[in-house]
């Protein structure tokens, strides 16, 4: 009769590591290779920007981390494959680009970055693909012929003086006193936020360069509130140094009949 085999008994938990212990100390020191998280094995490394490259650092440094690194998009910012030259350029050139925070509309600011800087992140950004508009040729229009331009497009939510209010849900038409003609030509072609994109067909480069002279009028001038143009502090203070300057020729005049009077 043959005797029944032994049945090894299973090894807990325990001691298995205990052993698994004992067998490394006894194999004497090995390597070990270090730990990576799962972050680490789930998102590779970027790759080192090209030396030189001033626009790839500029964008991995202030804008990947929203954009993605290829220009993708991800949860905090949209894709920026194809927007266009002339859309990288407003956004950043009016300070509007880049944000700490995500924010709905985000208002215009003294720009982050230099003008070659600019010229660097636009390139960059470019060489993502998907065309888009260029950055318009701005040459100088005819104020009369923009104003006509303006009114028709512009004024029902810029203002007609070019001063901005307010639109639906939180969004702003801004005020135009502080762009260049440049920033409101790629506006035009563009259309950012929830202003309406003007193309070629609807606008052609001579209308675009009429409507930039008009709103430079604006920018020049600013709004004039009426009365004589005292830096242009509008009738409640222009009345008020009116009011001034006839109390002090009055004042002039009773100390002048009294001297008269005292003779």
């Amino acid at each position: 009769m043959r005797r029944p085999r032994a049945v090894r008994p299973e090894l807990h938990p325990r001691r298995a590591l205990a052993l698994g212990a004992v067998l490394v100390l006894a194999a004497g020191p090995v390597a070990l290779a270090p730990a990576r998280s799962a972050a680490d094995s789930a998102v590779p490394a970027a790759a080192a920007p090209p030396a030189g490259d001033a626009g790839t650092q500029l964008y991995l440094e202030h804008c990947a981390s929203c954009h993605g690194e290829r220009g993708q998009g991800a949860q905090r910012g949209p894709s920026l494959i194809g927007v266009g030259p002339a859309s990288v350029d407003f956004q950043v050139s009016t300070g509007r680009m880049p944000v700490s925070r995500e924010v709905q509309q985000a208002p215009r600011r003294d720009p982050v970055f230099s003008a070659a800087d600019i010229s660097a992140l636009v390139d960059h950004v470019s060489s993502f693909g998907g065309g888009g508009p260029r950055i318009p040729q701005v040459a100088p229009g005819n104020p009369g012929s923009g104003r006509e331009i303006f009114a028709a497009n512009c004024a029902p939510c810029h203002g007609a003086t070019g001063a901005g209010a307010a639109l639906t849900d939180g969004w702003v038409a801004p005020p135009l006193y502080d762009s260049t003609a440049v920033q409101v030509a790629e506006a035009a072609r563009v259309g950012p936020g929830l202003m309406p994109v003007f193309p070629n067909q609807v606008l052609d480069d001579r209308q675009l360069d009429d409507l930039a002279a008009y709103v430079q009028r604006l920018r020049d001038e600013r709004l004039d509130r009426g009365g004589n143009p005292l830096g242009r502090l509008g009738p409640l203070a222009e009345g008020l140094v009116a009011w001034l300057a006839a109390l002090g020729l009055l004042v002039a005049a009773a100390r002048w009949l009294g001297r008269r009077a005292a003779e």
